[in-house]
């Protein structure tokens, strides 16, 4: 038997068996199972110098390459093995063939199917050229190649062409078709050996469907693009089956220029150039702070209307609030601080206000703030309270001195004519006054003989607790003179709240005084704790106390008696808040600790740690959603309202223990028992941080 020149060729390189099993290509028609394959004998590879100038001109068809691949491989497993001294460089370079005979006839395969549907399955001249050249492809492959030339860079097209099969959308084999390879028999995976590659099972059921949505699509993708004539606009969308099991084929262009109807031209007109200013504005009121300043950037027209005073008006009060039109708020307790919400004049830049809360915000996050020490008092300052124009603390120096805001300047003391001595003051107090205070010293006609523990002010009156078991009412609008002295305790006066009506004070004396505020009348007297009481606070008809014997109580005011009890784990409380909402109050004292009780349910929610030492002070903002505490730990702390969260520390501004310590939008005010008082303040040397105050 002969044998053609080109298995004398292909015997140097000869892919391995697994390569060509890869390929799993179109079968050819099976075969007789001989193992004497062509390529075994090397007496053929004389004729390899002939062959390669007989098949330059060669172009296999998809069918031939495939049914070579698909021969080639099923014989390799049968036949014996050629022991080649060749390296596996050769064997590479002979898959590289194949790949590119692969590809090369797929581009050619591609250009056929884009003719028109009559001549779609006529045969093209190249075809004619190319059958009477090619062999009938049912010969006997033992017996030797057809005697046709093949070009010896057939083997290099087919390698290049990858291992990707390609199969005719119009051919679809069966299991039962003559032609079908034997993995058609095989029921189950069977794993690779070796370098085998594992036979998959072929299930013609499956998959149906998107062959024949992919056979669709492909064969109109042949016939070409589809010309839709609709009205008289002219589109020439390919109608083509979409696979609707996978994304192929999603195009996510927005033609919405292409498909809009001619006489709808509203969406594109500019609403600023055909709709009136104030409608405009209003429309943009409703945006957020980030929604506007990206509106700004559309157009100067945009810019206008955003930028209005009228929009940033709207968006500042949605986020802050609304200032009051009678100025400091007096519903149920005094304001301690300002609310930050400007006033309402004509041209009030709002934005800008928007502008400076926001980076007042960003400065509380990071604890930047100034401090700015006021020094005048010549011993402890147990209490403070301020608002935006006005710094009012009490002393163990038996003054009351007030203080301006803006400058932080002394403006006046309240309290005993200078150098006067009284035998009811501890010996070891600081002399009150100075020589330097006589210009701004005042000497009403009642005035406390001892420590001032406590206060309390709003916009008319001022209300002062003692050690020497007196409160005093005094009027700010009427340069501070006394109106009443409250008597009713016997120690002294710890701690002091009011409302419109009434006037609460608490005192060593384990008791609590419910006053009238309009005439300083004694209305109750409420008894329930068993140590004194350090502190209390107000909400309409409830009053809420901590004590030294570790529990705080919540009061009725209209019968006098306790209705809750909240005990801390330990020791005793200093310190207490009640929310404004009258639903949760805030206690701490000796363990440390801030309890978070709920004044409903008595339930303890959750505890505020932080501090190494006594909790002195306690202050809740809120309108700011933060509580302010002092401890003996010489340090302040914010915490978050909501969450608990430690927020800010500042530890050591003081040299020693912090008595009081209270906040509002811009700035803490704390005391300290070495007799000054520190102003953190937020806003300090920001710009315009004045349009912020009432």
């Amino acid at each position: 038997m002969d044998k053609s020149p080109v298995f004398s060729f292909m015997e140097r390189r000869r892919p391995s068996t697994s390569s060509w099993h890869i390929l799993n290509m179109k079968p050819l028609p099976e075969v007789p199972d001989d193992n004497s394959l062509p390529w075994e004998h090397p007496s053929q590879q004389n004729n390899e110098t002939s062959l390669s100038n007989r098949i330059q001109d060669l172009a296999l068809d998809e069918q031939d390459v495939s049914g070579w691949s698909q021969h080639l491989g099923s014989k390799s497993n049968t036949g014996p093995r050629h022991e080649s001294n060749k390296s596996f460089a050769t064997l590479n370079h002979a898959l590289n063939e194949l790949r590119s005979v692969s590809r090369r006839a797929s581009l050619s395969i591609r250009r056929k199917s884009i003719l028109s549907p009559r001549t779609l399955n006529a045969p093209s001249d190249e075809e004619i050229l190319l059958q009477a050249q090619r062999p009938s492809t049912s010969h006997n492959l033992l017996s030797g190649p057809p005697n046709s030339s093949r070009s010896s860079g057939w083997l290099r097209r087919v390698a290049s062409g990858g291992f990707r099969q390609r199969r005719n959308s119009s051919t679809q084999l069966s299991p039962t078709d003559d032609r079908v390879p034997h993995i058609y028999n095989v029921t189950s995976p069977v794993p690779g050996s070796g370098s085998e590659p594992p036979i998959v099972p072929h299930d013609p059921a499956s998959g149906a469907a998107a062959r024949a949505a992919a056979a669709a699509q492909n064969e109109m993708l042949g016939v070409g693009r589809v010309l839709i004539l609709r009205e008289d606009n002219l589109f020439s969308e390919p109608k083509l089956a979409r696979d609707s099991e996978s994304g192929i084929g999603i195009d996510l262009r927005d033609r919405t220029d292409e498909t809009a109807e001619p006489g709808i031209t509203v969406v594109r007109k500019d609403p600023t150039e055909h709709l009136p200013a104030e409608l405009i504005e209003h429309i943009l009121s409703y945006l957020d702070s980030t929604s506007l300043l990206q509106a700004e950037l559309v157009s100067r027209t945009w810019r206008t209307a955003a930028t209005s005073h009228y929009v940033w008006k709207h968006t500042f009060q949605g986020a802050y609030g609304k200032p009051s039109l009678s100025g400091p708020e007096q519903s149920t307790r005094a304001v301690v601080g300002g609310a930050g919400l400007g006033r309402l004049l004509p041209d009030q830049d709002w934005k800008r206000m928007f502008h400076l809360r926001r980076v007042l915000e960003a400065r509380w996050m990071r604890g930047q703030a100034t401090a700015v020490y006021l020094e005048g008092h010549k011993d402890s300052v147990y209490c403070v309270q301020f608002d935006e124009h006005k710094i009012i603390t009490g002393s163990r120096d038996r003054t009351i001195r007030v203080w301006d805001m803006h400058t932080f300047q002394c403006i006046t003391v309240i309290g005993a004519p200078l150098q006067q001595s009284t035998s009811d003051v501890a010996s070891d107090a600081a002399t009150q006054g100075s020589e330097d205070d006589s210009t701004i010293h005042t000497t009403p006609s009642e005035y406390h003989q001892a420590s001032i523990l406590s206060l309390q002010f709003d916009k008319d009156i001022l209300v002062t607790g003692s050690s020497d078991c007196t409160c005093i009412v005094w009027d700010i609008k009427n340069d501070y003179r006394p109106i009443h002295r409250l008597q009713a305790h016997n120690a002294g006066v710890l701690d002091v709240c009011f409302d419109e009506k009434h006037i609460v004070s608490c005192s060593k004396d384990t008791t609590l005084c419910l006053w009238d505020r309009r005439t300083g009348e004694l209305l109750k007297r409420l008894v329930g704790h068993r140590g004194p009481v350090n502190a209390v606070q107000l909400r309409g008809n409830l009053a809420v106390s901590a004590s030294g014997d570790g529990i705080a109580k919540l009061w009725n005011l209209t019968s006098g008696l306790c209705i809750k009890e909240f005990p801390s784990k330990d020791r005793g409380l200093a310190c207490i808040e009640f929310s404004e909402d009258a639903r949760f109050i805030f206690a701490g004292g000796n363990d440390q600790v801030i309890y978070r009780f709920d004044a409903n349910t008595g339930e303890l929610i959750n505890e505020l740690k932080g501090h190494k030492g006594l909790v002195r002070s306690l202050h809740l903002d809120s309108a700011n959603g933060r509580i302010i505490s002092g401890s003996y730990d010489m340090s302040v702390k914010v915490f978050d309202f909501e969450t608990g969260n430690l927020i800010i520390d500042f530890p050591g501004w003081t040299t020693s223990w912090m008595l009081s310590a209270k906040a509002d939008y811009r700035r803490i005010v704390a005391t300290s028992q070495d007799s000054r008082a520190v102003i953190m303040d937020f806003g300090y040397g920001l710009a315009d941080i004045e349009m912020l105050e009432g």
